[in-house]
């Protein structure tokens, strides 16, 4: 049988080892007072809550950022693109569709431009927008109107504004919101012609183009959710070339909520834009009264998958403007009721 191991005799705890213990347990408590009266200095104090602020903020940041992995910038908010395009190869989505030529798009891409649409232009349509959804809104944090249907986000639904509140609505719009309405649409019509090669005439202004008015509150019901990735081909069918002109600016009305194409590597943002930064205050308006908003236009199948960042903070306005080569799916221009 092996031998048994016996534990050692524990020494009896002298004077010596009972004094080592009490100045150690002295030491304890008297560190926790050095830390409070230190702490009780101003300049410490302020120094402290200082770094915890850097700290908290640059978590903050990076919980932001972290939503969207890794973006390459394509247009920034801060400066005016006089036409910016990238070709990409075309997907097979509209190979499911009837083609028409000289329209079906065969040259594929998505551009960004600045000189399309005045300052003074999209601050007027922006409060067309917001007469509009002054009307209604989403108990979410999308709302939507849309000046063709008459389709307006009210709580968690949608009502035609038109028959919902019938004779009023001329008090709230005018003749001439619908006349800036179709001559913007137009601009933007020539615009995309001219940048995939195809004829105006061919286009044809489709469902849906709407106002969208976006904010940070919980989405309530799946019409809400618009950050998840799509395809406008493959969600709408009709649309061939997707547009949209921004009427708010990125980081002044509001954080978050830029647009981004979806690709491997690096996702490329848009940071919309009503005006140039700089020309945000009344006492600058004159001066900068011509200064551009911002458009964005795409073709609409897979080769360019997209989603908006979710809003952070503040209100983002925007108006989507598709068109479809097909005729069949061809809307008019709204009309002043």
């Amino acid at each position: 049988m092996a031998p048994q191991r016996r534990a050692a005799t524990k020494a009896p705890e002298g004077n010596g080892a009972a004094e080592r213990r009490n100045r150690s347990s002295t030491k304890k408590d008297r560190a926790p007072r050095e830390v409070q009266r230190l702490w009780q200095r101003p300049w410490l104090r302020t120094a402290g809550l200082g770094a915890g602020f850097v700290l908290t903020a640059l978590l903050l940041w990076s919980s932001l950022g972290a939503d969207d992995g890794v973006a390459e910038v394509l247009a920034r908010r801060g400066e005016v693109v006089a036409g910016r395009f990238i070709e990409v190869p075309c997907s097979e989505d509209y190979d499911s569709h009837r083609r028409f030529e000289g329209c079906t798009p065969r040259k594929c891409g998505r551009g960004v431009t600045d000189v399309v649409i005045t300052r003074e232009e999209a601050e007027r349509i922006r409060s067309v927008a917001e007469k509009g959804l002054s009307l209604g809104g989403s108990d979410g944090g999308a709302s939507i109107l849309d000046l063709h249907s008459g389709a307006l986000s009210v709580g968690k639904h949608f009502v035609n504004l038109y028959r919902y509140f019938g004779d009023k609505i001329q008090n709230i719009f005018s003749e001439e919101d619908f006349r800036l309405y179709r001559e913007v649409r137009q601009k933007v019509q020539l615009t995309i012609a001219e940048a995939f090669g195809i004829s105006a005439s061919s286009l044809h202004l489709t469902k849906p183009t709407f106002f969208s008015r976006i904010n940070s509150t919980e989405a309530r019901t799946a019409h809400d959710e618009y950050w998840h990735a799509h395809v406008d081909k493959v969600t709408y069918g009709s649309f061939d070339y997707t547009s949209l002109l921004y009427l708010s600016n990125y980081l002044e009305d509001f954080g978050g909520g830029r647009f981004m194409f979806m690709e491997e590597g690096a996702n490329k943002t848009v940071e919309p834009r009503a005006a140039p930064p700089s020309c945000r205050s009344s006492s600058q308006r004159g001066n900068f009264s011509s200064l551009p908003g911002r458009v964005s236009f795409f073709t609409s199948g897979s080769e360019n998958l997209h989603r908006v960042e979710k809003v952070h903070w503040g209100t983002r306005y925007a108006i989507t403007i598709a068109f479809s080569c097909n005729p069949d799916h061809g809307i008019e221009d709204p009309a002043f009721p």
